[in-house]
C-alpha cells in the first residue's frame, strides 16, 4: 500500500509539477540482501525509492518519530529499523538485530549516511555507521547518487520541472574491510557522481 501511494503520489509531481526520473544502474542492484546508502539532498528521494525499487525497502530512523500524531503513528506500525539514541552503544546492537531481521524477509535495509538533507552543491559528513551495519551483517554495499535537490529543494515548498536521475552504483563489498574503508569508498563514489549529475548552479 505504501509503494502504491508512493507511486501514485510520483504520478501527480509529473502531471502537476512536471517532474519525471531516470534510473541508471539498475543491473548493479543484487539479488540478495544489501545495504542501500544514498545521496539525500530532498523530499523526493523518500517517496521515490519505494516506488522504484525493486524490493521491499527498510528505512533506519530515530524512534522520537514514532511519536508524531498519525505521520510517526503509521511508521511505527511498519516493518522499519528504529534507533533510540539514549541507548547510546546498546542502539548499534538492535539497530543490527531488527536490520538483520529484515534482510532475512528479503528487504533492503536504506540509509542516508549524511544523516539529513543537504542543500545542493554541497557534501555534508558521510557518517559510519550505514557502512558498520553492512560489515556487521556481511552484506554488500550499493551507493545511490541523485540530483532531486534541483527540482524539490531541501525545506522548499515550490518545486521546478526537471528529470531526477538516480544512479545506482556497483556493489562495494564489504568482506574483510573496516567501515572506515567503505565508508570512504561510498563517499567518493557518491560525491564524483554528483559531480557528472549536477553540473547546474543551485537552485535559490
Amino acid at each position: 500500500m505504501i509503494a502504491a501511494w508512493c507511486r501514485v503520489t510520483l504520478w501527480m509531481l509529473r502531471i502537476l509539477n512536471g517532474i519525471s526520473y531516470h534510473l541508471e544502474g539498475l543491473d548493479n542492484l543484487p539479488n540478495g540482501p544489501a545495504v542501500l546508502l544514498s545521496k539525500h539532498q530532498s523530499a523526493w528521494e523518500t517517496l521515490a525509492f519505494p516506488a522504484l525499487l525493486p524490493r521491499p525497502l527498510c528505512f533506519v530512523f530515530k524512534r522520537e518519530l514514532v511519536f508524531i500524531p498519525f505521520f510517526g503513528w503509521t511508521l511505527g506500525m511498519l516493518k522499519m529499523v528504529q534507533i533510540d539514541r539514549r541507548k547510546g552503544h546498546s542502539a548499534f546492537a538492535s539497530m543490527l538485530r531488527q536490520g538483520r531481521a529484515r534482510l532475512a524477509e528479503g528487504a533492503w535495509v536504506i540509509m542516508f549516511p549524511e544523516g539529513t538533507r543537504t542543500p545542493v552543491g554541497t557534501r555534508g559528513q558521510y557518517k559510519v555507521g550505514g557502512a558498520h551495519f553492512a560489515v556487521s551483517a556481511g552484506v554488500p554495499v550499493i551507493p545511490i547518487a541523485h540530483n532531486a535537490g534541483y527540482v524539490w529543494p531541501r525545506n522548499s515548498f515550490i518545486k521546478y520541472p526537471g528529470v531526477v536521475t538516480v544512479s545506482i552504483g556497483k556493489p562495494i563489498q564489504t568482506t574483510g574491510r573496516t567501515p572506515a574503508e567503505v565508508n570512504a569508498e561510498v563517499e567518493t563514489w557518491i560525491e564524483t557522481e554528483m559531480l557528472r549529475l549536477a553540473p547546474m548552479a543551485p537552485r535559490s
